[in-house]
């Protein structure tokens, strides 16, 4: 509603040739305001008319309770049900109406974090290092890893800094074992580790430490957090390195990598791409590799907890099977089979078993990744004695060659079985009959 003053102004500049968007700017007003009242559509110091009852309004109450009801509910469902109550409007009018009043609730169950007030948690430098597993599905085969391959990536949750260590499993060594190496690359410990729920630290029913994990929080000197259940985002560090980790690495990693590349691959990303990235902590912008270099961290024990890493290995035709980059050797009765391997974190050395667990072989580890063959001379000795034993000077036979059953072969068979004539082997001799019938021409 514009005031009497302001409906002469308008009139006055509209007899003085402005235009209607000239008017309304000079005015401050909306032109279909302006365009209104110099047409006669409405008259100074007159509210516009109400608008209609909306239909909606006498529903709300019922929509609401319904909602706190079963937060759940389909909006075509409340809809059947209004209508039958006598709710006149359409059904996109009645979800529009949902909408705009936010009727629905958020469901505190279903998305803790979406709905409600966000705080920004506070982590002050050298104080917290936060752990999770991602699943990299679909790994190169070759790998032997099966259809899922795993990566526990731990974050600095004052700098962001992260690295990534990739596994095949995600069992309570593998988690020792990359816990270790991410904390080397990360350039030290924090006073505390933070984790979800994994059973490899904790029991999921209680939230309560494992025993043998805290053997590996005393080692290390770490206290141990545990997020709430269903509350990832108090992880959300370590949440969007993973969302990184698996979008711009783990998605185009080439097929071609043994696990040890793709590991030296991972590296480099975080170094290339992660630790260069601006940001602002403190008002100090800078880079994450140097926030993280700024944090006061504790050095990492100079030897690793002492856990078991176990793992399955085919042996190849060579009798050689695959560790750490490096080839070992099995006796050549093993060629083609299922062995266990396993090496104590900080040992230089490897068992190899067979699956029932007796050990065959004992290996000095090469460092990871030179593509060594380590074989005993024992190894040696046995699988030459093999290969040259297969040695043969006969000639090959061809393939449409004649080749007679032998004597040798014949005696060999047994001899065919005797049983008494059963109904079907009797024999009906008619020599007798056809004499009888000689010269006869009629049956009698």
């Amino acid at each position: 509603m514009i005031s009497q003053e302001e409906d002469v102004e308008a009139h006055a500049l509209r007899r003085q040739g402005w235009t209607v968007s000239a008017i309304a700017r000079h005015l401050g007003r909306d032109r279909k305001t302006v365009r209104a009242y110099l047409n006669g559509d409405r008259e100074p110091g007159v509210r516009k008319r109400p608008a209609a009852v909306d239909p909606f309004d006498g529903f709300e109450a019922y929509v609401r309770q319904r909602f706190i009801d079963d937060p759940h509910v389909w909006a075509v469902t409340l809809f059947d049900e209004v209508t039958a109550a006598g709710y006149s409007g359409a059904y996109p009018t009645f979800t529009r109406k949902l909408r705009e009043r936010r009727l629905r609730p958020p469901c505190e169950a279903c998305a803790p974090a979406k709905g409600r007030a966000a705080a920004v948690i506070a982590h002050p430098p050298g104080v917290e290092t936060q752990w999770d597993w991602v699943e990299f599905p679909d790994p190169p085969a070759h790998w032997g890893w099966g259809a899922t391959a795993y990566g526990l990536v731990g974050a600095l949750s004052r700098s962001g800094r992260w690295r990534g260590y990739l596994s095949p499993s995600m069992d309570q060594a593998h988690l020792i074992q990359g816990l270790d190496q991410v904390t080397r690359q990360l350039g030290g410990l924090t006073q505390r580790w933070r984790f979800d729920r994994m059973a490899a630290v904790a029991q999921p029913g209680t939230g309560a430490v494992t025993k043998s994990f805290a053997h590996v929080a005393k080692h290390y000197g770490v206290g141990v957090d545990l997020c709430p259940p269903r509350r990832g985002n108090r992880k959300g560090v370590v949440e969007k390195a993973i969302h990184g980790a698996a979008q711009r690495w783990w998605r185009t990693l080439p097929e071609d990598l043994t696990p040890e590349q793709a590991q030296a691959s991972w590296d480099a990303f975080c170094a290339r791409v992660i630790d260069p990235r601006k940001r602002v902590i403190d008002e100090v912008r800078t880079t994450i590799a140097e926030h993280a270099a700024a944090e006061p961290l504790r050095p990492v024990p100079q030897v690793a907890y002492p856990a078991t890493i176990t793992e399955t290995r085919i042996a190849s035709a060579q009798a050689l099977i695959a560790w750490r980059g490096n080839h070992y050797s099995v006796t050549p009765q093993l060629a083609r089979s299922s062995v266990s391997v396993s090496q104590r974190l900080g040992e230089p050395f490897i068992d190899i078993t067979t699956p029932s667990g007796v050990v065959i072989a004992r290996h000095s580890t090469a460092p990871d990744g030179v593509g060594a063959v380590v074989r005993t001379d024992t190894h040696v000795t046995e699988l030459s004695s093999v290969v040259l034993g297969a040695f043969t000077t006969e000639r090959p036979h061809r393939r449409k060659e004649r080749i007679p059953i032998s004597e040798q072969a014949h005696a060999l068979l047994p001899a065919p079985p005797t049983h008494s004539p059963a109904a079907s082997d009797v024999v009906i001799d008619l020599s007798t009959w056809a004499k009888a019938a000689q010269g006869r021409n009629t049956l009698q």
